[in-house]
């Protein structure tokens, strides 16, 4: 995943893969639908699974008398739990016991689910999440954003700042559901002003690592709290939050300190909000494009 990030006169450019595997890839499909990718690591392994896995006209499928949502779902984790269980891959020594929905679009019934450690990484599958930006509006119109900043202990980007409240979307779970269980668990947030949230679109990218190849799409929405609310730390997933003015965050995002996608959701606030626009950023159409690419 290429993040360009240009505000003011900084220009910051994180890069997480010199290269993408895409053109090399297969793309693995359920049902006759394309849920995702495999990379080509993959392949010796999944012929070694002849009774799940068929490739067919260059794509990697679930067998066909693999029919239904649990024929697929146990398949499917009977050979992860296999791969884990072999140390075939660091991913899945992380298993959370968490299962997401695969599906050929968000709108789709799911196909199947699968493990959160491996849903992105092994088979390409997009995972959907929800980011919130938690801002407060004072009487002389200013707004000054939540940041949290993560807990030196998170496997991924420890200490590095982040959104108020954010989180995956796990199997049979909405997307405000999932916004309201994780304010409550990450900032101890009342589902009374949770619900307060206001959708404010998506952001959608890819990032590519040693792991594997992750497409993400993340439902972003915006919670204005009273400027007497603190939010504190819930699951110890955060380790404090910060109430900053948004000149201050535009300053944050040119710099690294911001989990890159979550670098992205502030940006889109700060776009949407008006503080970022055509005529102060010459990079403006390209960020807002950049918010929204697909593999």
């Amino acid at each position: 995943m290429h993040v360009y990030i240009h505000l003011g006169n900084s220009y910051n450019r994180q890069q997480h893969s010199p290269c993408s595997s895409k053109p090399v890839c297969k793309q693995f499909c359920v049902g006759g639908q394309a849920v995702g990718v495999v990379q080509p690591r993959l392949l010796p392994l999944l012929r070694g699974y002849p009774e799940v896995f068929q490739m067919t006209n260059g794509h990697v499928e679930l067998s066909d008398h693999l029919r239904t949502f649990e024929q697929r779902s146990t398949a499917m984790e009977q050979v992860l739990r296999d791969w884990r269980e072999r140390g075939l891959f660091n991913c899945l020594n992380k298993w959370r016991n968490e299962e997401f929905p695969v599906m050929s679009r968000f709108c789709d019934p799911p196909l199947m689910n699968i493990e959160r450690a491996a849903v992105a990484g092994l088979f390409g599958v997009k995972s959907y999440g929800v980011h919130v930006n938690g801002f407060v509006r004072h009487e002389d119109g200013r707004l000054s954003m939540w940041i949290g900043r993560r807990t030196p202990q998170k496997e991924t980007y420890p200490g590095r700042l982040d959104n108020l409240v954010a989180g995956g979307i796990s199997a049979g779970l909405g997307v405000k559901e999932t916004l309201v269980k994780e304010c409550e668990e990450e900032a101890c947030i009342p589902e009374s002003i949770a619900q307060n949230a206001r959708p404010g679109g998506t952001i959608s990218y890819t990032y590519e690592d040693d792991a594997g190849i992750f497409p993400e799409c993340q439902f972003v929405y915006d919670l204005e709290v009273p400027a007497d609310f603190r939010p504190e730390v819930g699951d110890g997933e955060v380790l404090e939050f910060y109430l900053w003015s948004l000149e201050q965050v535009k300053e944050l995002l040119a710099g690294s300190e911001f989990k890159p996608n979550c670098a992205m959701v502030v940006l889109d606030f700060v776009i949407r909000h008006g503080l970022l626009h055509a005529d102060n950023e010459r990079h403006y159409h390209q960020l807002v494009e950049g918010l929204h690419r697909e593999l």
